[in-house]
């Protein structure tokens, strides 16, 4: 084998250290990219968080409509009864000389 003269190992070092400059560059380039990517990406995710909040915000009321339903029957049902009351203390009264005397006496 040949001993390497000085100025071919100085060749070779240059050009180790070209490639490693190159390299460096590209992984630094790379690396933010990636950052900036990530950045991208919590942005997108906090939005999705904040509209998926407001969506369970508004959905958990729907439960609370379930029972609204129910109550709003039974005051339908309650109206009915006051309707029909309502009418016979209105015929009553229409047909008797003696009201509210007579209402107020249970009369009627």
């Amino acid at each position: 084998m040949d001993p390497m003269s000085v100025e071919t190992v100085r060749q070779v070092w240059l050009v180790t250290l070209a490639v490693y400059a190159v390299v460096l560059g590209v992984v630094a380039t790379l690396l933010t990219l990636i950052v900036v990517a990530a950045r991208k990406i919590h942005g997108g995710v906090s939005a999705i968080w904040v509209v998926g909040q407001k969506i369970a915000n508004n959905t958990i009321h729907i439960a609370l409509l379930d029972t609204t339903n129910h109550v709003v029957g039974n005051i339908i049902e309650s109206a009915g009864g006051v309707l029909a009351a309502t009418e016979r203390i209105k015929n009553h009264a229409a047909s008797c000389s003696g009201c509210p005397k007579c209402v107020l006496g249970g009369g009627w």
